[in-house]
């Protein structure tokens, strides 16, 4: 029984593609698919390390193979006159797009810009060095609301700062900032946000219809600066953004995404540097992140509404640099719910957390699964904790759901000091964490070593805590 339940995000997803009539077929699969994974007694280093080369050598590759981003036409269109902003730069790409598209060049100086900025398919915004747009402070010029997803859950919203829905070859790049201006008035909404939390995920729970879950004025959950739902071939490059009301960067139910060599500043409270939800090929690399809240998390929606969606997969991160003050470095979760695999980490440092370098969130109201995870090259200072995998992460409304972790893979990684815990995996008797390997693993100063519970297979290969060598878990 506690099978099924852990497989519904899953099973719910495929069975919508499938139709009825595969459920047999697909539980079949299931257990056979579980039979495989659990049978896996001779999880060895030699085992995990060719499972490792054949990962980074055949499916990182095609992965980028798959990673393109847009080219626009020709022409190009100057906006230098700050009168009206808003609603010229919104009509100016409208009527660019429907020309066939092109590049609209923000020129040197500040914009005060009065609500959102809506992206059409196949225009470049281009916010030249020297430029700033400077997004209005007040919550009533981001009406009417727009479709968003909030923290895992779809609801009518004030809209994101900069949106874009049903798009396709867009892309936001230039010298120049973005600067949301959160602390004039969406900073407030944290501690006004607990009634519409509760009641939007509620809503989730009960499956409500999208009309039913009308938010905005009167209400307090604030929108993300940029979001991108059901989006195609984006492109986001050399820009500066801060003061961002929540989460700074947001695809939603995207592909074929880039982003390089962004300078990613905080904002408010949860300002999360980028959180790709059930997007597939995803690069992100070469920015630097200096956020309150995570750096960079991998999502896919919350419990029962993230189930029926696709999973997040085929995401790079590479070459960053990562700065936090309460968040992780790099994690994925909590709201994971349709799953997430496929992602590849390297050459990152991260200087110093109150938090994490690496968590891996959950409960078992989510389901889903977190697999195949391959993570090398990472230099961290001091942190509070490691390396951390949790199952039993804040919000859980009772239900028994159990995600499934397996499969990830830890190289080459130093953190200087590690002021809590070192590695914690704590699994669940229902759904144990298995298979991890680390290899050239090394946390110089730890107050606690590895704490493991409900865990199959753990593999340690030249791994030190406190100069000590870590034994594997079988």
């Amino acid at each position: 029984m506690n099978f099924f339940r852990s497989m519904i995000g899953p099973s719910r997803t495929l069975l919508g593609y499938l139709g009825f009539g595969s459920i047999f077929p697909m539980v079949l699969l299931a257990f056979c698919c579980l039979g495989c994974n659990t049978s896996k007694k001779d999880f060895t280093k030699t085992v995990a390390q060719r499972h490792i080369a054949r990962a980074w050598q055949e499916t990182y590759p095609r992965i980028l193979e798959r990673i393109h981003p847009p080219t626009f036409r020709d022409t190009i269109v100057v906006l230098k006159d700050t009168v009206d902003f808003r609603n010229r730069i919104n009509q100016i790409m409208i009527t660019l797009s429907k020309a066939g598209g092109g590049t609209l060049r923000i020129a040197p100086g500040d914009y005060p810009v009065k609500g959102s900025i809506f992206l059409q398919s196949n225009v470049h915004l281009h916010i030249g060095e020297g430029a700033t747009l400077l997004f209005s402070p007040n919550p009533e010029d981001y009406l009417p609301m727009v479709k968003s997803r909030w923290e895992g859950t779809f609801l009518m919203n004030y809209s994101p700062l900069i949106y874009a829905a049903d798009n396709e070859n867009i892309a936001i790049s230039g010298k120049g900032m973005i600067d949301g201006q959160a602390s004039k008035s969406w900073a407030a909404w944290l501690e006004l946000q607990k009634e519409d939390q509760k009641k939007l995920r509620q809503m989730g729970n009960d499956q409500a219809p999208l009309e039913q879950r009308v938010f905005g004025k009167g209400h307090f959950l604030r929108p993300s600066a940029l979001e991108f739902i059901n989006c195609s071939n984006i492109l986001l490059e050399d820009f500066t953004i801060q003061g961002s009301p929540f989460w700074t960067i947001h695809p939603v139910l995207s592909s074929n995404i880039t982003v390089r060599e962004l300078t990613i500043l905080a904002g408010t409270s949860n300002d999360d540097g980028i959180d790709p939800e059930s997007c597939t090929d995803v690069l992100i690399e070469d920015c630097i992140f200096k956020t309150y809240d995570d750096c960079v998390a991998i999502k896919a929606g919350r419990d029962q509404d993230g189930w029926d969606y696709p999973p997040s997969e085929n995401i790079i991160v590479r070459n960053n640099t990562f700065d936090t003050k309460v968040g992780s470095g790099f994690c994925i979760g909590s709201e994971m719910s349709a799953g997430v695999r496929n992602v590849f980490v390297e050459n990152c440092s991260l200087s110093v957390s109150e938090k994490h370098a690496f968590q891996f969130k959950s409960n078992p109201d989510r389901g889903g699964f977190i697999e195949n995870v391959f993570i090398r090259n990472i230099q961290a200072g001091q942190v509070k904790y490691g390396f951390e995998f949790t199952t039993d992460y804040h919000g859980w409304r009772g239900n028994e759901y159990f995600t499934q972790y397996r499969d990830f893979y830890f190289q080459n990684i130093h953190i200087g000091r590690a002021t809590k815990k070192s590695i914690t995996i704590n699994g669940r008797p229902e759904a144990p964490i298995e298979r991890i390997y680390f290899e050239d693993v090394t946390v110089k100063e730890a107050k606690q070593p590895e704490v493991l519970k409900h865990t199959k297979h753990i593999v340690f290969y030249n791994t030190k805590i406190n100069d000590s060598l870590l034994i594997d878990k079988k």
